[in-house]
C-alpha cells in the first residue's frame, strides 16, 4: 500500500512524492510534507488487539449538552445558546478585524461567570494583552494569561491548572517538537489542531482556537482542521467600517449560518441588538438604485440595503464590480433582464454594493438586486416604504422563498408598509403591511417602471 508523504493544503489529497501541482484540485505549490500526529514508532493495526467500543441505537435518548452563557447575547446566539462543554471551536477572520478583541472580551465575561479561563497568546506578550484589557476595561476579570507557542508545554500546564475554557491565539503560531517543520506549516497546524481537539474531548474542556485566513478569505492551513472542530466561526467586516459580523459556517450544537452583529468602538466591540435598524439608519430620501432587501440570516430576519450604479462605460469592456454579493449571480441577473425583459446593459458599467459591509448569500436577494439595477438604469427611485425579496429563475419566473412571514414582520416593525414578493399561498396577511404579489420579473419591471 502506498505511503502518502505529502498532502495538498487545499483539498487534503495525499501524494507519494512532491510535485508542483496537485493532481486532484490542480492547485499550484500546495503540497507540503505531512508529519505524524504524535511521537513514537508507528504500529500496524494487526499488532495489538483494540478495545471494544460502546454501541447504541437511534432510539437512545441523551440529555442535551450543558451550556454556559457568555452574557454577550450576539455571541451566545451564534454559538447556539452558549458555550458547550468539551467542544472545540475555530474562529477565523482578516488581520486586524478584531478577533483577539472579541475573544478577550468573551474570555473576561466567561471568567466573571465563574469559569476558569486561560488565554494563551502566541502572537503577543502578556504585557500587550494587559494593555488591551486596560483599554477595554477588563482588568477586574479573573482571567489567566500566558504567552507560549510550544504545544507540549501548553498541554502540560493545562493538565496542572485544569481550566474550564482555553483560548489559543492563534493556531498558526503553535508548534509541536516532534515535527520538523516551521510553525504555520500544514503539518504543524494539523498536528496542533488534532492535539488540542483531543485534549478538549479527553478532559471535558472547551477550546477556542483563532485561525488566520488567506487572501481568498478561507482559514489558512489544511481544510481537515475545519472538519476536526465542532464549530467554525468567521469574523467578517471591513476594517474601515465599524460593523462586524460573527458568522457560524459550521456548528454541531446549533444552527449554521447564524450571525451576530457587533459595532467596533473605542472601548471594544459592542453588540447590536437591532441590526436591521442599524444597517438602514443612514438611508435618506429615495434615490435611484437603492432597494431594501428583507433577508434571513440563520434564524434571524434582517433588512439591508442594496445600492446599484449604472453608468456609460468609457472602455471597450464594461466593468462589473460587486461588494457583498456573488459576482456570478449578478451576471445571471443582468442576462435575465436583457433576454426576458429587453433591458440591455451593453456598454454600461455596473456597480453593486451591500450597505454597511454586510455580505448576502441567499438567492432570495435576486429580486431586490434586479429592482436596484433597473432603478439605477432608469434613474427612477423605488418606493421608500417597500421591501423586496424573491428568487429569479433563468426563465424570468419568480420562486417563493422560505420564512416569508418573518421577513414581513421585521419589515413592518421598521416602518415599511408594502412588500414586493413572489405569490405564495403560504404567506399570511401581516397587519400594517401590504403585499404586492409578483408573478415574474417582467411584471415587476412593468409595475415599477412601466412596460419593458
Amino acid at each position: 500500500m502506498a505511503k502518502f508523504s505529502y498532502t495538498c493544503s487545499k483539498c487534503g489529497t495525499g501524494h507519494t512524492k512532491w510535485a508542483g501541482q496537485c493532481d486532484s484540485c490542480q492547485s499550484w505549490n500546495t503540497l507540503a510534507d505531512q508529519g505524524p500526529l504524535s511521537a513514537g514508532p508507528s504500529k500496524t493495526l494487526g499488532s495489538k488487539r483494540g478495545r471494544s467500543i460502546a454501541l447504541t441505537d437511534l432510539a437512545t435518548i441523551e440529555e442535551p449538552p450543558p451550556r454556559t452563557k457568555a452574557g454577550v447575547a450576539e455571541l451566545d446566539r451564534v454559538l447556539g445558546g452558549g458555550l458547550v462543554q468539551a467542544s472545540a471551536l475555530l474562529v477565523g477572520g482578516d488581520p486586524g478585524i478584531g478577533k483577539s478583541t472579541l475573544l478577550l472580551q468573551a474570555a473576561a465575561k466567561f471568567a466573571r461567570n465563574g469559569l476558569k479561563v486561560i488565554y494563551v497568546s502566541g502572537e503577543e506578550a502578556t504585557a500587550q494583552v494587559r494593555m488591551r484589557a486596560q483599554r477595554l476595561g477588563l482588568t477586574d476579570s479573573p482571567l489567566i494569561l500566558a504567552a507560549e507557542t510550544n504545544l507540549r508545554d501548553i498541554l502540560t500546564t493545562l493538565d496542572e491548572e485544569k481550566p474550564d475554557l482555553v483560548i489559543i491565539d492563534s493556531i498558526q503560531t503553535m508548534w509541536t517538537d516532534h515535527i520538523e517543520a516551521a510553525p504555520g506549516s500544514v503539518s504543524q497546524v494539523r498536528s496542533s489542531a488534532h492535539e488540542l481537539t483531543s485534549y478538549a474531548k479527553r478532559k471535558g474542556v472547551s477550546v477556542i482556537m483563532v485561525g488566520h485566513v488567506t487572501k481568498d478569505g478561507q482559514i489558512a492551513g489544511p481544510r481537515i482542521v475545519e472538519h476536526m472542530v465542532d464549530t467554525v466561526l468567521y469574523f467578517e467586516g471591513e476594517r474601515n467600517h465599524q460593523f462586524r459580523l460573527l458568522r457560524a459556517v459550521k456548528n454541531r450544537f446549533g444552527p449554521a449560518d447564524e450571525i451576530g452583529v457587533f459595532e467596533m468602538t473605542g472601548k471594544g466591540l459592542v453588540e447590536v441588538k437591532n441590526p436591521s435598524a442599524l444597517f438602514l439608519s443612514e438611508r435618506g430620501k429615495p434615490t435611484p438604485g437603492s432597494a431594501v432587501f428583507a433577508g434571513i440570516e440563520g434564524t434571524r430576519p434582517m433588512l439591508c440595503e442594496f445600492q446599484a450604479l449604472v453608468a456609460p462605460s468609457p472602455h471597450g469592456q464594461p466593468r462589473r464590480s460587486v461588494v457583498g454579493w456573488d459576482g456570478q449571480r449578478l451576471a445571471m441577473i443582468l442576462a435575465v433582464l436583457e433576454s426576458r425583459c429587453g433591458i440591455p446593459f451593453t456598454g454600461l458599467d455596473v456597480y453593486l454594493n451591500v450597505a454597511g459591509g454586510m455580505r448576502v448569500t441567499e438567492p432570495a436577494a435576486d429580486l431586490a438586486v434586479a429592482a436596484a439595477l433597473v432603478s439605477a438604469r432608469e434613474d427612477t427611485p423605488l418606493p421608500k416604504d417597500a421591501v423586496i425579496f424573491g428568487e429569479i429563475s433563468l426563465s424570468g419566473a419568480l420562486r417563493p422563498v422560505s420564512q416569508a412571514e418573518s421577513r414581513l414582520k421585521e419589515a413592518q416593525k421598521l416602518g415599511f408598509y408594502q412588500a414586493l414578493a413572489p405569490t405564495s399561498k403560504k404567506i399570511e396577511t401581516i397587519a400594517g403591511i401590504t403585499l404586492r404579489p409578483v408573478t415574474d420579473l417582467a411584471s415587476l419591471v412593468e409595475e415599477l417602471f412601466g412596460p419593458c
